[in-house]
């Protein structure tokens, strides 16, 4: 029950209206405060934090971000490069194992094994097999994966060989994502992807030969000259391949794109993308096929088929407030309640590691409201939470704290609370990165993202 009688004597407010063109920002919400509150002043704290023993039951994660790649896709916003050779490639991994090497020595690990392993890009399967091997066995010896719950691996479809693919899996790997984007060349070459349609098919063969326990399919609705027609045929494929999971994502175009780059100089202010009325059609099409194909729905990007067998303990653990080691250029963490993120310059990174200094650029220990700010927006793109999670582990009733948005998230038709669950219905589950905002503190709502 949502406080029915005291609403009913308020004035219900529509919806705000929808945004319709794609401009220039961040729309995704993957954190929270947001990263321009990240203060290269704050870093010492996050330093502090590796000096105290960790907080009992608190998972450990390692995230490593590999920035290599073919080709940088036109939407891309990560750190990346493509001109590195094999000489500089190597350097990385060794700055990597160094820098492992200091968290490994902090009292926070106290010799913690780790829950769950995840290795994004860039491309992670960029690396040679030889390369892989060095990187992985350094790893295990320093940080145990003994009882790793997942091991997840992005990979670009055109990197992978029979070869290759055996030695991920050799590596320990649990879940396979591989970036498919769309299975049409024209639109992959024109959006500035290195890998074709039928390395697609190749790959996905190869790895469902091996046994992977999980593999996913990445999709990215709206990309450029994308049309109807081409995303209903994307869906019928990815059904077809019959994957573990799908992970679908609307396009958005940061700042530091080379689409914003395109846009900038020629003076336009609207993306030439799909508009996000589109963009939410189309994944509303993309679930109802999935469902009808046996896939549940469990987020506001992700379908499974199997609920019982296939999970994504990354994400999971990560939006409970586990702690995880960001390892590479780059790259975002989170230890003992701070957060913090890497040098963002290759140089500068490797240069730190080799003085023997954790290479942190910025951070921020959020207070215990935004805190539980962050773990409540972050989950209710679960499309539900737990009213009682919050209560034990905070202290704290969500619906009387958050009485105001999850009024207004009932009046704009999108969600309700039914006893300890607040739960966002399909239409509020598409657009939930908009109206997570409702949720955040005044000084956040209008601040830009990153």
């Amino acid at each position: 029950m949502f406080l029915r009688d005291k609403m009913s004597a308020t004035i219900v407010q529509p919806a705000p209206p929808m945004e319709k063109q794609t401009t220039v920002g961040n729309y995704f919400v993957s954190n929270y405060p947001p990263f321009s509150f990240w203060k290269p002043e704050l870093a010492d704290e996050v330093l502090a934090a590796m000096e105290r023993p960790p907080k009992p039951n608190t998972p450990l994660g390692v995230y490593l971000h590999i920035p290599f790649c073919r080709k940088r896709c036109h939407f891309c916003y990560f750190k990346v490069y493509t001109d590195k050779d094999s000489t500089a490639i190597r350097g990385y991994i060794d700055a990597a194992l160094k820098e492992m090497a200091l968290y490994a020595g902090k009292p926070v690990i106290g010799g913690r094994k780790a829950s769950f392993v995840y290795f994004g890009g860039g491309t992670p399967s960029y690396l040679s097999v030889d390369q892989l091997k060095y990187l992985t066995d350094g790893m295990k010896k320093l940080i145990s994966w003994e009882g790793v719950e997942e091991v997840t691996f992005e990979c670009e479809p055109g990197t992978l060989t029979c070869h290759k693919l055996a030695a991920i899996r050799e590596m320990g790997v649990t879940r396979l994502s591989l970036g498919v984007e769309n299975f049409d060349d024209h639109i992959l070459e024109i959006n500035g992807r290195a890998h074709h349609s039928k390395e697609i098919a190749r790959a996905y063969h190869y790895a469902r030969e091996l046994g992977f326990p999980q593999i996913n399919i990445d999709l990215i609705a709206g990309m450029v000259e994308e049309t109807d027609a081409n995303w209903k045929e994307c869906v019928r494929k990815t059904i077809e391949m019959s994957p573990d999971s799908v992970t679908i994502y609307q396009m958005e175009i940061p700042y530091n794109t080379g689409i914003y780059k395109e846009m900038k100089a020629a003076g336009k202010l609207v993306a030439p993308v799909a508009d996000w009325e589109v963009k939410r059609a189309w994944v509303a099409y993309a679930f109802g096929e999935l469902e009808k194909a046996g896939y549940t729905v469990g987020s506001a990007y992700t379908a499974v088929k199997s609920k019982e067998k296939t999970k994504f303990v990354y994400r999971d653990r990560l939006w409970a407030g586990a702690d995880l080691l960001g390892l590479g250029v780059a790259s975002f963490g989170h230890i003992q309640g701070t957060h913090y993120q890497n040098q963002h310059d290759f140089e500068t990174y490797v240069k730190a590691i080799h003085e023997g200094k954790l290479p942190v650029f910025r951070a921020l220990t959020p207070t215990e409201d935004e805190r539980l700010i962050r773990e409540f927006v972050l989950q209710l793109k679960l499309g539900q939470v737990s009213c009682d999670y919050f209560q034990k582990k905070f202290g704290v009733d969500v619906r009387v704290r958050f009485a105001e948005p999850l009024r207004t998230l009932h009046d704009w038709g999108f969600g309700e609370v039914e006893g300890d669950k607040v739960k966002l219905n399909r239409d509020g589950l598409l657009q939930v990165d908009r109206l997570l905002h409702e949720f955040f503190l005044p000084e956040h709502k209008n601040a830009r993202y990153a």
